[in-house]
């Protein structure tokens, strides 16, 4: 792979579907297709913010081996790194204080990156709150965002901006209460001059179109599409 790839575009409005690896069998994959067909995505986003097992290369090469997708590994610690991936998300917690997400985490994974020779997108991760204490939010120990608080949104993003990261998401958390307000994602993509990703309670088409519409660049749907792997 090309060290320049660009996956994620500031002219581009596309999808992903998270995979959490905890959630989902092989046995599955056929449910998984119907979920590709029907949202038509752009990436998998493979990871999650605790994993009771660890998953390896097979996942990603079962992925590959039905989709002509790129696979992007979106970590919650070092011990999500495998090799095989097209990308991983470098990211950063710039919304908490917690040392350990800001940059602990990424200094230990940095050679592994190296030594898996994988694609590393610097990302800066901003938690909003939503409505109830999400994986992420128990597992970091760091305190979301108010969504009411858009001033203070939109100088963390340009803080990451700025810090040369080439890409901000903001993370309502997986099955969130309340998706990211439409009017903040318009808001951090007014300022920025680089992509912005939104995940988090979104559950349908109607809601990625509006989300692109406001400005996201790359929307992504896991609770929704995890749904069509467990029918009743």
């Amino acid at each position: 792979m090309a060290k320049n790839k660009v996956f994620f575009g500031k002219d581009r409005h596309e999808t992903a579907i998270l995979i959490d690896p905890d959630k989902f069998e092989v046995s599955r994959i056929r449910s998984l297709e119907k979920s590709v067909n029907r949202w038509q995505p752009d990436y998998f986003f493979l990871g999650g913010s605790f994993l009771n097992r660890q998953f390896s290369g097979d996942l990603i090469g079962l992925l590959k081996q039905h989709f002509d997708l790129p696979v992007i590994l979106f970590p919650g610690d070092l011990s999500q790194l495998v090799a095989g991936a097209d990308a991983v998300m470098f990211l950063s917690l710039l919304s908490g204080r917690n040392p350990e997400y800001l940059a602990g985490q990424q200094v230990k994974a940095a050679p592994l990156i190296r030594q898996m020779r994988l694609h590393p997108v610097s990302v800066a991760y901003l938690l909003i709150e939503s409505g109830r204490t999400t994986s992420v939010q128990y597992i970091t120990q760091t305190v979301p965002l108010p969504p009411e608080k858009t001033d203070l949104i939109i100088a963390t993003a340009l803080a990451g901006q700025y810090m040369g990261m080439q890409s901000v998401y903001l993370e309502a958390g997986s099955g969130a209460k309340n998706p990211v307000p439409l009017a903040t994602v318009k808001a951090v993509s007014e300022v920025l001059d680089i992509p912005l990703i939104v995940g988090g309670g979104i559950r349908d088409a109607g809601q990625i179109s509006a989300y692109h519409n406001a400005g996201a660049n790359v929307v992504v749907v896991g609770t929704a599409v995890e749904k069509n792997w467990y029918p009743g």
